[in-house]
């Protein structure tokens, strides 16, 4: 692909898709090729997002494989995994021969454990197909099975001479060079060298005397959001990977961190809004279901709860029919409260920006919520006693039990999130659902003790 074709900027049009559907129905190769030639691989996987599968292998089929390979990359994964099923393993050995190791082992990965043999025999290139085979072997939620095998490394005993010579040669497998990585004879990482360094170093110069012994770097184990986290607190475009005796065994580039953080940002949208699994909308019904009902169950009983409650004092809402008006609000109040204070928390988590201890914390989210509530229960003070009618008592239980249902849902939104990620388990589940049923049965716990206080029934 050149830059100029990647500078284009693309609109995605029912008369493109057209266009590209009628040259498949006459097979026009030449115009066809041409056309889509004009785009960056990514639009092109736009393209066949939206046809049906048969024009997308058509084209698969017509484009080299370099194109094509870079193309299944950016594929909808559904889509990817229908073409998959339809190329052959001699095919997909062809296809994934032109790409970079991480991004060949994930596709490979997607395959039965039969046509990854399969494949991976196919590759013709016993380098390549060895560095894929490692990859492989790495769970894919750890840095191993994000890192790539390609990249730039130079020994520290080289002089800037013979270190030049040798870099031509790596860097012409290394699709963008980020860092070039400096290692001793064991292969350990031990230091970085600026290019900058290199180009203006004598010429008999030892790499050992110029390069910069300060390296960021990750472990093959480590868990790939806190490998995000790293980069982004460095400004890291790559980042080395290294087992326990400190060997290099590749790089991480920003690329991979970005559908990392993309992943995860999906996962935690999904687990605030309820959704146990990872799901997208063309799912069948069945998946969705299994995704979304657990929650919906738990709703449910935190409903019956609340029924429960209310009809506890039904008597006392015969008595003061006013509690019943209220009590949407009461519910709504809580729920927000609660997700906004686990949300900020949630966040504060992800970002690591949760200092202090949790006594602080909750003070402080107990004071905000008095604020907040004070200021609420003024408006809604003047709205029961002058709208609704309500006596002087009624207006200052509800605006009483409000305040206090605030403040109760602030702490407990703070304090969950807290707790479930010191227990190892993801906080975003602590958002939605699970804050906003938690809160409408204390929330109506709550307003009818506070009622009874005061009202005396």
């Amino acid at each position: 692909m050149t830059d100029e074709r990647e500078n284009i900027q693309f609109e995605l049009t029912d008369e493109l898709i057209e266009q590209v559907q009628h040259l498949i129905k006459v097979k026009d190769d030449e115009e066809l090729n041409r056309l889509l030639m004009e785009f960056h691989y990514a639009d092109i996987a736009e393209i066949l997002d939206e046809v049906d599968l048969d024009e997308a292998m058509y084209v698969i089929k017509l484009l080299d494989s370099e194109t094509t390979s870079e193309v299944l990359m950016e594929l909808d994964e559904d889509n990817r995994e229908k073409v998959l099923r339809n190329l052959s393993s001699k095919e997909i050995a062809d296809e994934v021969g032109a790409l970079d190791t991480d991004d060949a082992a994930d596709i490979i990965a997607e395959l039965s454990e039969e046509r990854q043999r399969e494949v991976i025999h196919h590759i013709e290139d016993a380098g390549h197909k060895a560095e894929i085979t490692e990859l492989l072997a790495y769970d894919e939620d750890t840095a191993g099975g994000l890192m790539a095998k390609e990249l730039v490394k130079v020994y520290e005993t080289w002089t800037v001479e013979g270190c030049l010579r040798r870099i031509r040669g790596q860097a012409k497998d290394v699709t963008r060079v980020h860092s070039i990585y400096v290692v001793n004879k064991q292969n350990k990482l031990v230091g970085r060298l600026s290019l900058k360094d290199l180009i203006v170093a004598k010429s008999t110069e030892k790499i050992a005397d110029i390069y910069i012994k300060s390296v960021d770097y990750v472990k093959v184990d480590e868990d790939p959001e806190e490998v995000a986290k790293i980069m982004a607190k460095y400004d890291l475009e790559a980042i080395p990977v290294v087992d326990d005796d400190m060997v290099l065994l590749g790089r991480i580039t920003i690329d991979d961190i970005i559908d990392v953080l993309r992943e995860e940002a999906d996962k935690d949208y999904q687990l605030a809004a309820g959704i146990t699994a990872d799901v997208e909308a063309d799912d069948s019904i069945w998946q969705l279901t299994k995704a979304r009902l657990p929650w919906l169950l738990i709703g449910m009983f935190g409903g019956i709860g609340a029924a429960s409650i209310i009809n506890g004092f039904s008597d006392a809402m015969l008595k003061f029919p006013a509690l019943l008006l209220f009590i949407p609000l009461v519910q709504a109040t809580a729920g927000n409260v609660g997700v906004q204070s686990s949300a900020i928390v949630v966040q504060g988590l992800a970002n690591d920006t949760i200092d202090g201890n949790i006594i602080k914390r909750l003070f402080k989210e107990m004071l905000l919520g008095l604020v907040n509530g004070l200021a609420i229960a003024i408006v809604v003070l003047f709205i029961s006693h002058f709208g609704f009618k309500t006596t002087y008592y009624e207006s200052m239980t509800i605006c009483i039990a409000l305040i206090t249902v605030i403040v109760m849902a602030a702490l407990i939104g703070t304090f969950i999130p807290i707790f479930l990620d010191k227990r190892g388990i993801d906080a975003a589940v602590a958002t939605g659902p699970f804050i906003t049923t938690s809160n409408d049965i204390f929330g109506i716990m709550t307003y009818f003790l506070i009622a009874k206080l005061i009202l005396g029934f």
